[in-house]
């Protein structure tokens, strides 16, 4: 392939950068994976944060609701939920501005851990599609048997590789799409049944437009 023959011509430095976007995407899957994605403190929890002073972290605990809609209790961890907060079963946890709960890092995407999800999405998208150019690269095609059994692997390779690079792009182009409508897949896919959203006048009531939603959420 391009990265064999650039090593063996010792031009490293393409082969170096490959590497490390692996060991980043690698790193970036641990962190999104094992970080608290935003789970709701229990109300002993913030008693304690309010009592020592911390008012700003306990105004990330709990964000600000309007006196017109009334926080409603959990009936599974028995928590008070913000609005945009969602139990998860699989987590036995409440999850502010709750995504969806990700079967591939084993973790909830929610308030916390979702901007580096967007991420780890990117990083893995661009080592996906070099790693499909390098892998196309090293093919050439002949119609016989023996080719096909010495090849057999780098072809499943990068047709793994491409079906990977479809299944990222489209997810992330979705997550993108709800950002910028400052949305999240749950409020998406459940409009009807979320009470804030199917009693608001507003279609979208949080959307403030795409470049002050990517702001917020990204900064």
């Amino acid at each position: 392939s391009d990265l064999q023959k650039q090593e063996e011509s010792g031009e490293l430095l393409q082969p170096l950068i490959f590497v490390l976007l692996v060991l980043c995407s690698v790193l970036l899957y641990f962190k999104v994976s094992l970080m608290d994605p935003g789970f709701v403190k229990s109300e002993e929890e913030v008693e304690v944060y309010h009592f020592s002073g911390n008012s700003e972290e306990q105004s990330m605990v709990i964000p600000q609701v309007p006196i017109n809609i009334k926080m409603r209790r959990c009936g599974y961890c028995m928590v008070k939920q913000p609005m945009r907060a969602r139990h998860c079963q699989l987590c036995q946890h409440c999850v502010r501005r709750y995504d969806h709960h990700c079967p591939w890092i084993e973790n909830c995407v929610g308030e916390k851990n979702h901007p580096l999800f967007i991420v780890y999405l990117s990083v893995q998208l661009v080592v996906l599609l070099w790693g499909g150019r390098a892998a196309w690269s090293g093919l050439y095609f002949e119609q016989s048997w023996d080719w096909l059994r010495h090849n057999i692997f780098l072809l499943m390779s990068f047709l793994l590789i491409v079906i990977f690079t479809i299944v990222v792009l489209l997810l992330l182009t979705s997550h993108l799409y709800l950002i910028s409508c400052n949305t999240t897949t749950w409020e998406f896919m459940s409009h009807h049944r979320i009470s804030y959203l199917r009693h608001s006048e507003l279609e979208n009531p949080f959307d403030q437009g795409v470049i002050l939603n990517l702001w917020r959420f990204f900064c």
